[in-house]
């Protein structure tokens, strides 16, 4: 199983701990409000531990559960804290309108943050295709991309632990895609679904 770092303290850090505790994974949570973070980290059960803000992470994996606007800060202020770490942004870039992205060039969230974090340090997109309830009930499939074969072979270990589907997209440029596929799935469910119960998926032809 798998050594995580989850940094921040809202509903998807609250979600993705709870399934990484279920999953038998080591958990700790670092936040800005310490109390808070005690207080998820109770909530979360088992072994979970409570770390300090912009210190050194004790997971090997570190989940930045931020706001697309909070992510590059945070990797910037950890700084050489996260050397050697593999670093998960799940955020998505949306606009105001819901249908559009912040970025006007081909990048992400996770592209920028890898530019700002230390050497060592590994940046992969994922989880930011499903919703969270949905993530939470659900066995959805985890989209994921990266620059680093190893570190995403350890995040495609770690989705495996929560009992769901990793599924490589690429290099980390196409996570500009999957906050594109982000808004797909806000789209569907205005229009097309008409509701929020879904994720998207992949599905096989048999042999």
């Amino acid at each position: 199983m798998s050594s995580i770092s989850i940094i921040g303290t809202g509903n998807m850090a609250r979600t993705i701990g709870a399934l990484a505790v279920a999953g038998g994974n080591t958990v700790e949570v670092m936040g800005r409000d310490h109390t808070k973070s005690a207080d998820l980290a109770k909530a979360l059960g088992g072994d979970t531990t409570t770390g300090e803000w912009g210190a050194v992470p004790a997971g090997d994996i570190v989940i930045m559960a931020l706001l697309a606007d909070g992510v590059v800060p945070a990797v910037a202020h950890y700084g050489d804290a996260l050397a050697g770490k593999v670093v998960v942004d799940i955020s998505n870039s949306f606009d105001a309108a819901l249908d559009g992205l912040t970025h006007r060039e081909a990048t992400s969230i996770a592209q920028e943050a890898a530019k700002v974090a230390p050497a060592g340090a590994s940046v992969v997109k994922g989880f930011n295709t499903v919703f969270r309830h949905v993530l939470e009930n659900g066995r959805p499939d985890i989209f994921i991309a990266g620059d680093d074969a190893r570190a995403k072979a350890r995040v495609e270990e770690f989705i495996k632990s929560l009992g769901m589907r990793p599924m490589d997209t690429g290099d980390l440029k196409m996570a500009h895609w999957l906050e594109g596929a982000g808004l797909l799935t806000m789209g569907l469910a205005r229009n097309g679904v008409g509701g929020w119960d879904f994720a998207l998926g992949v599905a096989e032809l048999p042999a």
